[in-house]
């Protein structure tokens, strides 16, 4: 039986939300699963993963194979990177500590990187609605334009009115 780690739709029309899942690969995509192991909602910026790094580590230590999307998760989690330290580990290249000791590192950086990335969305977010009031500038002076050009118009009017009666 060939098992993959996969992703299951949920959410309603053009508002997808993903559950991450275990699934027999003869499955549909949104039918029987094995076991169900983290979210994904790419509407959030950045996107929102919530996964059991432990539950899909043994799952990948088992056999089963990410599709595309997913292997991209487990790689930006960090899932990826700690099994190939753990491999390490296996091979004697260095100990359990150390290569904990390399995650926690490499997920601090990571975190940070994130965070910088969330921060630098939420300045442009900000950036976005500053620019609003410079357009309701903009319409200002063509309603001005338009009043002197009104202005302009009234005293012809005025004067093709006198001279009509002058000829009378």
């Amino acid at each position: 039986m060939a098992v993959k780690i996969r992703l299951q739709r949920h959410g309603s029309k053009k508002r997808p939300f993903y559950f991450i899942v275990v699934a027999d690969g003869r499955a549909p995509r949104d039918g029987k699963f094995i076991q169900k192991i983290g979210t994904y909602n790419p509407l959030t910026v950045p996107a929102t993963i919530q996964l059991d790094r432990q539950k899909a580590l043994e799952w990948l230590n088992k056999g089963a194979q990410p599709t595309d999307t997913v292997h991209r998760i487990l790689s930006f989690k960090g899932v990826l990177y700690l099994k190939h330290l753990l491999r390490g580990v296996k091979l004697g290249l260095f100990d359990d500590a150390t290569a904990m000791a390399k995650f926690q590192t490499w997920y601090a950086e990571h975190e940070s990187q994130v965070a910088s990335k969330s921060d630098d969305h939420k300045k442009a977010q900000a950036a976005k609605k500053v620019y609003v009031p410079v357009v309701k500038k903009v319409a200002e002076p063509v309603a001005e334009v338009v009043a002197e050009e009104v202005a302009e118009e009234a005293p012809a009017a005025e004067a093709a009115a006198d001279e009509t009666p002058a000829a009378e």
